[in-house]
């Protein structure tokens, strides 16, 4: 991954904040001066035309890939080839007149005077039209090019719902979230960062529903990025977090529009990154990432079963080898005798600590899952199972693990993969480690004692300055039909305290998930 820098290198692109030259008045001058800035690019394509007289000379210039080129054939070039055009336009300012007035047609247009409002309008996708003797160019916007079609998501299973996930394209994207929201007070603000990619950055809210102290202070955080490169939405939302040293994640991210829509309907605000398919959701709070979008899709009890699931997985994935390791050092007592008569004939001939006999376990099939996921899709899961049955069954026959530790040891791996949220579920799997390592010298005053550290820190953390335990803590009871279990939606009629604009009219909206919230 490219390194991030703080400055640009110097001499080489030029910020926006310092002085950038001026178009030369021969066309022939500026072009020259392009080429040269660009590095003579191949991918830079220029098409030259000149009126019947020959004094006036125009030329088109675009970068190959990142324009509509049926848009730029049919619109720009065939336009300004008519010889109407160039007898209506006998000197060189009535052509850049008429031209502009032809661009009107094509979409949207203005007039660049510098050389970096020229490079950066070419870079983003915009046809370039120059005037020999006008020091003035006209940009028109016809970004396109290839890209990804709208497919399925990968990374969040679709069990119910609309099949539809976010592309690499900033465009795409939005609107993928307007045809779901057909509403005028849906914001949208688009800013420029870094200051060699120029990344197209866009921020969503729903005007009316969103806090507006929350909006400013996610402005503020934005402008305080001054980087070379946005690459992914992970580099922002490293950049802006409040907590860069917890293991809990405090923004929400996805890639389906369905979820980006109802956390706006929520009072949320999304952030959109040019280049990747993958929304930013803030601010975010820790039940957030234990819940789905289906989970409004389906009926309430179903629903609650599964939540209630969800968290038992996440305390077996979070304690489950803990229990067991401090269980077998220090706490006899609690095991049954006939069931410790059998963990004690199995552990018989395993040279190793019951402790590395599960870090070692644990390294492997961390190791495992994660060449899975590395692998081809065709192979990756086949070679994960395969993988594991013929590891533990080996190491099991061979006297270096207990049969019980494998059972152990893989419930809490398949627990793991319940939570929604891969990120949420990275955080665990790094902090299952330390709490073995704590349970196998202390036991399970160890286990109590860093439970405790562990709640205490997440009501401690914010996202955008909302609590991240709410609204547990601080607790409102109003809000708590939807965190462990869901109630029916007839009965979610107000949206939560903390999110709510105290401003926002009482029309009955859809919440971040399906359910109907009024004020």
């Amino acid at each position: 991954m490219p390194k991030q820098q703080t400055q640009s290198s110097p001499g080489e692109i030029k910020s926006s904040g310092e002085e950038s030259p001026p178009l030369f008045t021969h066309l022939e001058d500026t072009l020259k001066q392009i080429h040269e800035r660009l590095g003579n690019s191949p991918d830079l394509n220029v098409r030259k035309y000149e009126t019947l007289n020959h004094d006036n000379h125009v030329a088109v210039l675009y970068i190959n890939g990142l324009v509509d080129k049926e848009l730029v054939d049919e619109y720009v070039t065939h336009a300004l080839s008519f010889e109407e055009i160039k007898e209506k336009a006998p000197s060189a300012w009535d052509l850049f007149i008429f031209a502009k007035e032809k661009a009107l047609s094509i979409g949207k247009e203005k007039v660049v005077e510098d050389q970096n409002s020229l490079l950066e309008a070419l870079m983003s996708g915009d046809t370039i039209i120059l005037f020999d003797k006008v020091d003035k160019g006209i940009s028109v916007t016809t970004s396109g090019g290839e890209g990804r079609s709208v497919t399925e998501a990968s990374t969040q299973v679709n069990i119910r719902g609309p099949k539809e996930s976010f592309t690499e394209s900033l465009g795409t994207n939005i609107a993928l979230v307007r045809k779901r929201i057909k509403n005028p007070n849906l914001w949208i603000e688009t800013l420029t960062m870094g200051s060699v990619t120029k990344t197209d950055v866009s921020i969503a809210h729903i005007h009316g529903l969103a806090k507006e102290e929350t909006l400013q202070q996610i402005r503020a955080k934005l402008a305080d990025i001054h980087v070379d490169s946005i690459l992914e939405s992970g580099y922002i939302e490293q950049l802006i977090e409040e907590n860069n040293y917890s293991p809990f994640p405090t923004l929400y991210n996805t890639e389906r529009p369905d979820s980006v829509a109802g956390n706006l309907l929520e009072g949320r605000i999304a952030i959109f990154v040019d280049g990747t398919p993958f929304v930013l959701i803030l601010p975010a709070t820790f039940f957030m990432f234990f819940h789905t979008v289906e989970d409004y899709y389906q009926r309430y009890d179903i629903t609650s079963v599964i939540r209630v699931l969800r968290f038992v997985c996440l305390l077996v994935s979070l304690f489950g080898p803990a229990i067991f390791v401090a269980a077998l050092n220090f706490h006899q007592e609690m095991i049954p005798t006939p069931l410790l008569i059998n963990f004690a004939s199995q552990r018989e001939g395993v040279p190793f600590p019951v402790v590395v006999e599960v870090l070692l376990l644990e390294v492997t099939f961390e190791i495992i899952r994660e060449a899975g996921i590395r692998m081809p899709s065709q192979i990756g899961q086949t070679v994960s199972i395969i993988g594991g049955l013929v590891l533990g069954q080996a190491a099991v026959q061979a006297g270096i693990v207990s049969p019980a530790m494998v059972i152990v040891v893989s419930l809490t791996g398949i627990s793991s993969f319940a939570t929604p949220a891969f990120n949420m579920a990275l955080s665990i799997r790094i902090l299952r480690f330390v709490i073995t390592f704590v349970a196998a010298y202390i036991g399970l005053y160890g286990i109590a004692i860093v439970g405790l550290i562990l709640v205490a820190h997440l009501c401690s953390l914010r996202s955008m300055g909302v609590p991240y335990m709410s609204p547990l803590a601080p607790f409102a009871p109003g809000d708590q039909k939807d965190i462990f279990l869901r109630t029916p939606l007839h009965f979610m009629k107000t949206r939560r305290r903390l999110l709510k604009n105290d401003e926002a009219p009482g029309a009955a909206v859809q919440t971040s998930q399906g359910s109907r919230h009024e004020k």
